[in-house]
Order: structure tokens, then sequence, then C-alpha cells
């Protein structure tokens, strides 16, 4: 059986999914989303939960504490402070003070959780990129481009130009392009100090903060729709082959027995699966936007009960899932998160032979790495299918957008 093909999928140019909502820039589509029969219930649903007071997420709704302390990063696990205080510093001299008003807040300000990952533009955050003139947008991603290693930054920037690339396919370039995104920084620029950046648009959010040598990157969503270019002058970009590759070679080294076990749910979309468990946008997966304070109880089998072959698979697929990490801080989130492996969780949704969909869910004290296969939004697959996928980086227990490190340097 063949692979299945995004282009199979593509929208007839005159079909209501699209053509209702063509020539809309981001904004008109801002309020127009709000009554439309996919979007308006997902809006309606995430008020409730902006904005809300940042606990964090855990496994049992009880926050354990200590497992973040503010010190310096340990020898060779340092961030790229300095390049990122002056690339930050340039953005900042490249602005006019009307677009430094916008751009600006404080460093433990509400609005880091106002992210979203649809292409509809809930909260208009910061500056928007494809409103900028080139020397702005340039010293926005150069920031972004110094605080990431370089592959990425370069995974950043192909989620960007694979929206772009969407957009063009169906013929929306005002509301998804390669620019269409939101940038806002918290905090000043400082090598002591706590700050930080965000970015966030279709298939692409990126919250990181800095505390002296201390990087933290998280959450982080990351997807595509589809998950490759075919055409234009970004032909053959591809993304997540690899994590997904692996995925299911760690679902080949598992004994059968555990490999039973791991599997919450045999299908994608079970009858045995509770009301609620899918979400309309999210479908299976947990840790998305808004969702900084759920309570995900642990699922599937300890990491500590894998074989040495599954766990060596396990470890490939955290790098890749921390690769945008430069290597300091990556080697630093590596030890961290390889230090709970005791009580770290992997479970897992659907099929794992020949090249079906399926979700899987690793989770500890320190960490949350999720990936979900979906259906279409902007394709007309009405079952998950491998050109479209969304994953997740969340730090449980307080320390997304680094918040535990800047509570602990302001107390």
């Amino acid at each position: 059986m063949s692979t299945p093909s995004f282009r199979d999928y593509l929208f007839a140019p005159d079909h209501p999914r699209v053509a209702e909502i063509r020539g809309l820039n981001a904004r008109e589509y801002a309020e127009a989303a709000k009554t439309d029969s996919f979007a308006g219930p997902m809006i309606e649903g995430w008020q409730k939960l902006y904005p809300q007071p940042f606990a964090g997420i855990t496994s049992d709704g009880v926050r354990r504490e200590g497992l973040f302390p503010l010190a310096p990063a340990r020898a060779g696990e340092e961030g790229p402070t300095a390049d990122m205080v002056a690339a930050a510093r340039k953005l900042l001299g490249t602005i006019t003070p009307e677009q430094a008003g916008k751009l600006s807040y404080a460093v433990d300000a509400p609005e880091w959780q106002s992210w979203a990952n649809p292409e509809f533009m809930q909260h208009d955050t910061g500056l928007r990129l494809d409103e900028l003139g080139e020397p702005v947008r340039d010293a926005i991603l150069g920031v972004v481009e110094a605080s990431l290693s370089g592959e990425g930054f370069e995974l950043v920037r192909n989620l960007m130009r694979i929206n772009g690339f969407l957009g063009d396919l169906v013929e929306l370039p005002l509301l998804m392009n390669e620019f269409s995104y939101n940038f806002a920084l918290y905090g000043e620029p400082s090598e002591t100090e706590p700050w930080g950046w965000q970015l966030f648009g279709h298939h692409a959010a990126i919250n990181c903060l800095v505390a002296g040598s201390q990087l933290v990157i998280s959450p982080v969503f990351m997807g595509a729709e589809p998950d490759m270019i075919d055409a234009g002058p970004h032909r053959g970009v591809k993304v997540f082959k690899e994590r997904i590759a692996l995925a299911r070679q760690l679902m080949g080294a598992l004994p059968a027995d555990l490999r039973s076990l791991a599997v919450a749910y045999g299908s994608m979309v079970d009858p045995a699966m509770p009301e609620g468990r899918i979400h309309p946008g999210d479908e299976r997966h947990l840790g998305g936007c808004f969702q900084d304070n759920r309570v995900i109880p642990y699922e599937g089998i300890l990491v500590a009960d894998m074989p040495v072959e599954a766990r060596e698979l396990l470890d490939a697929v955290v790098d890749d899932f921390i690769g945008y990490l430069p290597d300091g801080p990556r080697a630093a989130r590596r030890r961290e998160i390889q230090e709970q492996y005791g009580e770290t969780y992997f479970s897992w949704i659907g099929g794992w032979e020949g090249d079906g969909a399926f979700y899987f869910r690793l989770q500890s004290p320190v960490v949350v790495l999720e990936l979900d296969h979906h259906t279409g939004v902007f394709l007309s697959n009405d079952e998950p299918a491998p050109f479209h996928m969304h994953t997740v980086v969340r730090t449980p227990n307080g320390n997304d957008y680094g918040r535990e490190l800047v509570k602990q340097a302001t107390a």
C-alpha cells in the first residue's frame, strides 16, 4: 500500500472551506473565526482558560517543588546569553517608539500565556512579522537565531516556509504566509536578569527565557500541514521524518508485553476513549495552547522498565525533540530528563507498524513530549494522516516560560 500524499486531499478552489475565507487577512479572519463552525467552539473554550493565574502542568494537581533551582549553569551547559542580548538590543535599536510600545512586556506578564498555534490570531501579542518592514523582521529573526541551535533555527524557518507553501496551495496567502507570526519581548535584555521572547503562529510557537546562563525554551509547539514542500523555491523541505521513524523503531524494540502495556488506546479514534479525550483542534495531544495548568495523569510504561535497545532509541527521540536547543542548554536538558527516567512514563495511541498515524507521549516531573498525527484543517483528510502532525514540549511543575526561575529571581 502506497503512502498517502497530501496532494490527494487538496480542496477544490471553490470549496466553502477555503472559498469563504479567501481574501481575508489575519485581522479580518480573527473576527470571522469567532463564528466559524470549526474555529468558533475552540476559541470559546480557550477563552475560559486565558488568562488564568499560572500554576503549571502537573500529573496529579499537586505541583512538585524544588525541581528547577536558579543557579549558574554547569560548565559546558551555558546558554548563549551574550549573543541573545546583542541581538535583542539590535532589534530595539531598529524599531520605532510605537513599535517598542507594542513589542515589550514585563518578564512575568500574563501575555506569555497568550500564544496559540492555529492560523487564526486569537491574541494580538507583540508585533506581527508580515506587517513589518524587512529590517525589523530580520532583526526579530536574529533574536530567534541567536537563541536556538543552527538546526533548531532551520526547523523553525522551515515550518514558517511550509506555512507559506500551504497558504499558496489553498490560495490564502494573506492568512497563511511565511511571516504570519507574532513576536514579543518579555523583560529587559540582560546578561544577569531574566528576560525572554516569544514567537507564535500557525504550527510554530516558541517561548524562550534566559536567566543568567540558564536557558529555558518551553512551551514549544511545532507542527506542519503538510510535512513537506514539493514545489517552488523551497522544494525538498521535509520535517519530523526522523522523529517519526525513531518512534516506530522504539515501539518495535519493546517486548510484546511492554508494548501492549504502553498502548493506551489501540486506534486513533477509539470507542474506549472517555468523552473529551479528543479535542476538536488539539485532537489527542494534551499540552497545547492555553493548557498551562492542565492535570495530565501518567499513562503507559516506565522508561526504567525498557530494555537497553529501546531506551537508546528513546534517548534519540528525546534528542530530536530538544534539538532546537544550543549545545550547552541541550546537554543540560538531556541530563535533566535522563535523571528522571525512574519516574518517566511512555504511552502510545494507534498502530506502530507501516506508515499509519499515531500519537505518543513521554512524561515525567520535568518534561512532557508529545507527537500527534491529525486530520485535515486545510487539507480534506477526515482521518489522522502522516502528513499532518503536532508536536509539543512542556516543562511541568512550574517551569514553562522559565516561570520558576523568574519567581526565584524576583523573590
